[in-house]
């Protein structure tokens, strides 16, 4: 929400989830972590984009541990909605989600265009529309996720993306192997989306570590965060046929470097070193499995 307010990309519809916080941060915090956050953004929107032109929209997208995100909303905006999109949280989130869905028109309405039933069906733990659908789910345990799911017509002969932002690091190795398996064997043809932290057994990797846990914030996931190749070793060994992952500073010198000039102009950064850092402690991964040669 912080990084809308000042301009580093556009979002209209986080205001109507996320209070403004008053407090700035320190400036090598919110310069750092700000562009971090860009390069994410961008980087994720690159590959979810790059899918739904390759299936011309004929797909459906499942965006696991979705929080607060908006990308529903900004997809109808650009004409790029796929035949379904799914979201799954905790029921708890979910109930929030929903309570705001409910209450503020501009989120609801384009739920209600893009719906062509009689009404939607809508519970305190999950809503189904005809091109939206939000479920409350523990996405460590995959047969009640998929139970959930197919109950709000998920096709699993549609080109199918999964998304996983900062989610599969809070789950254990094996949780979400298990989750990635059950994925690559119901899709036949399918893209995963992994963005979290790598390169955590340095120094700097230990010092998030435990700054999180003064938090009382455990990653049971870090293991597999230990590099690029421990990544997507993860992905192929459950079940992906093809598996890449790069850093957020190889994302970020990706990125169109006017756009990168103009939110570098946005807030002074002199701690150029600490960014780097920041920025090689998180990835981006992707992987496929393709029976029809997409």
């Amino acid at each position: 929400r912080f990084a809308v307010s000042v301009g580093y990309w556009k979002d209209p519809y986080i205001q109507y989830f996320v209070r403004q916080a008053k407090e700035r941060k320190a400036p090598e915090i919110n310069r750092g972590k700000l562009a971090c956050y860009y390069a994410r953004v961008h980087g994720v929107s690159y590959l979810i984009q790059a899918f739904l032109k390759k299936t011309e929209c004929n797909c459906q997208i499942v965006n696991l541990g979705a929080g607060m995100d908006t990308l529903f909303w900004r997809l109808k905006d650009e004409n790029l909605l796929p035949r379904k999109y799914f979201e799954v949280d905790f029921p708890m989130i979910v109930a929030r989600k929903i309570h705001n869905i409910k209450s503020k028109p501009p989120l609801s309405k384009p739920i209600m265009e893009s719906h062509s039933g009689d009404s939607l069906l809508i519970d305190s733990h999950s809503l189904d529309s005809t091109r939206y659908s939000l479920v409350g789910a523990d996405l460590r345990f995959s047969s009640d996720l998929e139970e959930k799911l197919k109950k709000h017509n998920l096709d699993t002969h549609l080109p199918t993306l999964l998304v996983a932002e900062c989610v599969l690091v809070y789950m254990t190795p094996q949780q979400s192997a298990n989750l990635l398996k059950w994925a690559a064997s119901t899709f036949p043809v399918a893209m995963f989306i992994n963005y979290e932290q790598v390169n955590m057994t340095d120094r700097f990797g230990q010092i998030m570590i435990e700054n999180l846990q003064r938090r009382q914030c455990n990653l049971a996931g870090v293991e597999v965060c230990r590099s690029l190749d421990s990544q997507k070793e993860r992905l192929l060994l459950n079940g992906w046929e093809t598996a890449h992952a790069i850093d957020m500073m190889k994302v970020y010198s990706f990125l169109p470097q006017a756009d990168v000039k103009r939110i570098e102009g946005l807030e002074f950064l002199d701690e150029k070193e600490l960014f780097e850092q920041l920025m090689q402690h998180y990835c981006i991964c992707w992987a496929s499995k393709d029976s029809s040669n997409l």
